[in-house]
């Protein structure tokens, strides 16, 4: 009988993560933290003037309760699902870091075929930048310069 071999990855509902996210949710209310997304700061500005308004009018109160509470739904829910999908990727990252740690390269001593190599703990940079010495022919600065910034777009002519 074969064995499953696939590792078990996180669930979207892991409980760690959803007590974070609604503690979040809810501190995320703050009206300075809101601002930083206009729609949702008018969303959260329309749910607090329609609470008002349901309590103080006379008129239509189950239309107001109504609209109230979907507004206050939407911002909630809003913020919920914006501060899980941060704990997941904070959570993810920290995996990341961990096999970062477990990685190893392999380092050729020529960059010809079938040459010798070394194992290399894996590290932050790129390869060749640490590779090619300070004081290297032009090729290899050129090579290091190539990693070390960002390329532009080539567009044919």
């Amino acid at each position: 009988m074969a064995k499953n071999t696939k590792s078990k990855s996180k669930s979207l509902w892991d409980a760690k993560i959803i007590k974070r996210a609604l503690l979040d949710s809810v501190l995320k209310l703050n009206p300075r933290s809101m601002m930083k997304n206009p729609v949702m700061f008018v969303v959260e500005v329309g749910s607090v003037v329609t609470s008002v308004l349901l309590f103080r009018g006379k008129n239509d109160f189950g239309f107001n309760l109504q609209i109230t509470l979907w507004l206050w739904f939407t911002v909630l829910f809003a913020n919920f699902a914006e501060a899980l999908a941060e704990g997941r990727s904070k959570a993810q990252a920290a995996s990341l870091r961990g096999l970062k740690q477990s990685v190893s390269a392999k380092k050729m001593k020529s960059p010809t075929f079938g040459s010798e190599w070394t194992p290399t703990p894996a590290s932050s940079g790129s390869y060749a930048a640490r590779s090619c010495p300070a004081t290297a022919t032009t090729a290899c600065s050129a090579r290091r310069a190539s990693f070390t910034r960002r390329r532009a777009p080539r567009h044919p002519s």
